[in-house]
């Protein structure tokens, strides 16, 4: 098993900064910020009314019938333009590929919630006939991985885990895992998700979890930042296609980097808030290094949840810190592409892999912005307010979720 080695051949992204990759790494490396106020509903009625939003965006392209882009709902729009890109950017469809060998595991952490909603407004209004047929497959997180295997005849695994917004990290793991145990050759793997709604509003704000910054958008994401008060929702989708090293070559695909690690554990302390001392994370950033065999001084950056909530940060803080030691203080670079994107939930993960790896690839971390005043307690290098060029030899990527579920993906330089 552990001979099998992984890499990533292709990534697909949409992002508040763009609906690619490169329009996305450009917008992080300029420091520039994807949040204004809300338009895909009335803001109105909520404490928060701003969010990243996914601009200029249309299903029918990326669909082979417009009927079935009108028949999934957005985030399982946005899954399967991602992995569409991811595919095509890593030549997946190529003839000559066994494609029983290849596996999807697309998640996303809240699913069809905009289809939910809008069926139950016709359900209470217009009575249970007038509901959608199309309501249950709409709706499930698991629909866009797989309409992807159907259209492509991917007859691999294919499931998802839902793990809120560790949702695209675990994804991503659990199909590392299965290339090396031998069931799959490559996998289309990531998250996506889309609830900037009444609902997903509603639920975040009235738990105190979203910046009312609503008069400054593009400064209300700012983590590690005292002025920080909460996170802002954003929307999207992240998939990157991994694949067995050998399977990679012998085709001649074009390899961004070695997938080399991947941890996974549970706080076991409280349903939203982190674990005070970061324990689990700390531990799942350990199992990441263990796997990947690497000592905390060989990873040149971490890319943190950083979701800018007041408690969440200090305890990241304090996990990087007992997992890197000494590390962590002297030569450790850390920073948080959520103030730039705000926090995409189930498909963070994704997206913050596709800024790992436009890192290693241009040599170049993408800064924290809004780090106007740094607090005491969140001590670390966190790249504040630039870019900064630093050659990249490896980068972590943390996602940590409600019920404490955390996830870290490792990936270094091909040796």
């Amino acid at each position: 098993m552990n001979d099998r080695r992984v890499v990533i051949t292709g990534v697909g992204v949409l992002s508040p900064l763009g609906n690619d990759l490169q329009s996305t790494w450009e917008g992080l490396k300029a420091g520039k910020s994807g949040i204004g106020e809300i338009t895909l509903t009335d803001p109105e009625p909520y404490p928060c009314k701003i969010a990243g939003e996914v601009k200029d965006f249309e299903a029918g392209p990326w669909f082979n019938n417009p009927k079935d882009a009108r028949r999934a709902d957005r985030y399982a729009q946005f899954a399967i333009a991602a992995s569409k890109m991811a595919i095509s950017d890593a030549g997946l469809d190529d003839e000559g590929i066994d494609r029983n060998r290849v596996g999807v595991m697309v998640g996303s952490g809240i699913g069809g919630l905009g289809t939910l909603e809008n069926e139950h407004t016709k359900l209470l209004n217009r009575g249970a006939s007038r509901v959608s047929p199309f309501v249950i497959p709409m709706m499930i997180s698991n629909i866009g991985s797989g309409i992807l295997s159907m259209e492509y005849g991917f007859g691999g695994p294919n499931m998802v885990i839902v793990t809120a917004c560790a949702t695209a990290n675990h994804n991503i793991g659990e199909a590392w895992r299965m290339i090396k145990f031998g069931d799959a050759d490559a996998f289309v793997c990531g998250g996506a998700e889309a609830s900037i709604l009444p609902m997903g509003l509603s639920g975040f704000s009235n738990m105190k979890a979203l910046s009312t910054r609503n008069d400054e958008p593009e400064r209300a994401s700012r983590p590690f930042d005292t002025g920080r008060d909460g996170f802002v929702m954003g929307e999207g989708a992240g998939v990157v296609c991994i694949e067995e090293y050998e399977h990679a070559k012998k085709r001649g695909a074009t390899i961004y980097a070695e997938l080399a690690g991947y941890g996974i554990s549970g706080d076991a302390y409280h349903m939203t808030s982190p674990h005070p001392e970061g324990e689990g994370a700390a531990r799942c950033m350990d199992m990441a290094l263990q796997h990947a065999q690497m000592n905390p001084e060989e990873v040149t950056y971490v890319n943190a949840h950083g979701t800018s909530t007041p408690l969440g940060d200090i305890c990241e803080t304090k996990a990087i810190k007992k997992s890197f030691g000494n590390h962590a203080k002297d030569n450790l670079i850390v920073s948080s592409t959520k103030s730039m994107t705000g926090h995409l939930l189930g498909a963070a993960g994704g997206v913050e892999l596709a800024a790992c790896l436009m890192a290693i690839k241009d040599n170049v971390i993408p800064p924290t912005i809004n780090l106007e005043d740094q607090d005491p307690e969140c001590d670390l290098d966190y790249t504040p307010n630039t870019a900064r060029e630093v050659e990249v030899k490896s980068a972590l990527s943390n996602s940590f979720g409600f019920g404490g579920h955390n996830a870290s993906v490792l990936v270094k330089q091909m040796d």
